[in-house]
């Protein structure tokens, strides 16, 4: 028993010096993690870096090793120079990696720095022969709306993301600059608030067709929200100021280039507003200012759709962004689309909803500039929209935003805030029991108010000249097309 505490005490000591000893050897300095953006932007060498990304090409010569690395923080590729002895066949076109070295002066004009790799160690090996994006090949947007699960890694899907992203950090700041509440709306919601009946209807897995008519999850139908406008409208019986921005669905049976069964939308509700000009003024800032933005953030992102997907976009947008928007109203637009010497498939009538070819052809003719259409007719336009008490053409104070190659952008009204007004429509159209508590907000200090949405897919369509809608959403989801 003594021996075996004796060798148990100086086991101890052993480990004890061993460990003491080891403490006090040097350790060696993990190098710093650096993206691939942050090393093109550096003003200066620095040492032991460490960068991690995805292999754009290499190309070996009997000398030096080169290749380009990029991990999706910028549309250019950092060079990295190499020893031909640290080439392996598993470094190829699209294999992760991991590179350590110095980051140097590049002689070359193109970049100001370049990675002297010391080590490669590659991460996940990509098989090359069966990979569908293949080096230096510009594959169109059409080719790559089959690859979901890997067309980001291309060019042109990463500097669309990259933009989308600034995008949307854009909008929020421009709402949480002027002093807007962010509101998080249900995506699941017993309102239609459309009215359209375009809805997806939530119903368990397990449920049968006729057991889901005795009984429903939530007690009621639920269906998938297509606008956060009702929820925004409660809130703004609280907050002046509030706004949403979030996926909305529609059920639209449409594969065409300007819908989507899901989408993101910006939503805005003001209290305290009488006027359409005030709803109009805040859609316009909005715009522009988070198109500035997004220009001053990623010039090199918006210019590669500028140039080699939209070259005219790039003089139409600045055009945009220094005039006025046009404010017509929609007696107007009808006279006007009367007047055109373009022939309509849908022939324009007081009366009837623009069409696409309407707006497109309002927008043309007003300069190419976005236009304001105001004023629409009473039965044209959802139940929440203010009475404009105007005849025989009976309107709303509704007003829609139409942007050149895209039509219609954003849509808002003023709101129908008094309670005999909103009683009656709704009593006309059967809904009055439904919506009880919207006619309740109406008699709890009730005020003037209004708001407007927009769609952030056609937002981003517009200022990059993207033609498809499915181009400028991450997982597009239409009529029959659920990929992923």
């Amino acid at each position: 028993m003594l021996c075996a505490r004796g060798g148990w005490r100086a086991l101890r000591r052993c480990s004890s010096s061993s460990s003491s000893s080891s403490s006090s050897l040097p350790r060696a300095r993990r190098a710093a993690r650096l993206r691939v953006r942050d090393a093109l932007g550096a003003r200066e060498p620095a040492g032991a870096v460490r960068v991690q990304g995805w292999v754009r090409s290499v190309r070996s010569q009997k000398e030096v090793l080169f290749l380009h690395i990029n991990d999706g923080s910028s549309l250019e590729s950092l060079q990295v120079v190499a020893d031909p002895s640290l080439e392996t066949r598993d470094l190829t076109f699209g294999s992760a990696v991991e590179v350590e070295g110095d980051l140097v002066e590049s002689p070359h004009r193109k970049q100001n720095m370049e990675l002297k790799a010391e080590t490669i160690h590659v991460v996940g090996p990509c098989d090359t022969w069966s990979f569908p994006l293949k080096v230096k090949k510009r594959h169109l947007l059409e080719d790559l709306r089959q690859l979901p699960h890997l067309r980001c890694r291309s060019n042109t899907l990463s500097s669309l993301l990259r933009i989308r992203s600034e995008a949307t950090a854009a909008i929020h700041s421009f709402f949480q600059d002027n002093g807007y509440v962010h509101i998080h709306t249900p995506i699941i919601t017993s309102n239609d608030c459309e009215g359209a009946g375009e809805l997806f209807q939530i119903q368990m897995l397990n449920e049968t067709r006729e057991s889901a008519e005795k009984t429903h999850f939530f007690n009621v139908p639920a269906f998938l929200t297509v606008s956060g406008q009702l929820h925004l409208e409660v809130m703004a019986g609280a907050f002046t100021h509030v706004f949403a921005f979030g996926p909305t669905f529609r059920a639209e049976n449409s594969q065409s280039r300007r819908h989507l069964a899901e989408f993101y939308m910006v939503e805005a509700e003001l209290s305290f507003t009488e006027s359409l000009q005030d709803i109009m003024q805040v859609m316009e800032d909005l715009f522009k200012t988070a198109t500035y933005t997004v220009l001053s953030k990623c010039p090199r992102d918006v210019e590669l759709f500028h140039k080699y997907t939209a070259s005219a976009q790039k003089d139409r947008l600045e055009q945009t962004l220094k005039n006025k928007f046009v404010i017509i109203s929609y007696n107007e637009a009808v006279e006007i689309l009367k007047r055109a010497s373009q022939a309509f498939t849908f022939k324009p009538e007081w009366g009837c909803d623009l069409q696409t070819e309407h707006e497109k052809y309002l927008v043309k003719h007003c300069g190419e500039v976005p236009v304001f259409v105001i004023n629409y007719p009473y039965d044209l336009k959802p139940f929440y929209m203010r009475d404009n008490e105007d005849g025989p053409q009976h309107t709303v104070a509704a007003v829609d935003l139409l942007v050149p190659g895209v039509g219609e952008l954003c849509g808002g009204s003023l709101r129908e805030e008094r309670l005999p007004f909103l009683e009656s429509r709704l009593q006309r159209l059967g809904l009055a029991d439904a919506y009880q508590w919207y006619l309740d907000l109406r008699k709890f200090g009730s005020v003037p108010h209004g708001g407007f949405g927009m769609g952030f897919e056609r937002y981003l369509q517009y200022i990059l000249g993207i033609d498809n809608i499915k181009d400028v959403i991450p997982f597009p989801r239409f009529s029959h097309s659920c990929l992923l």
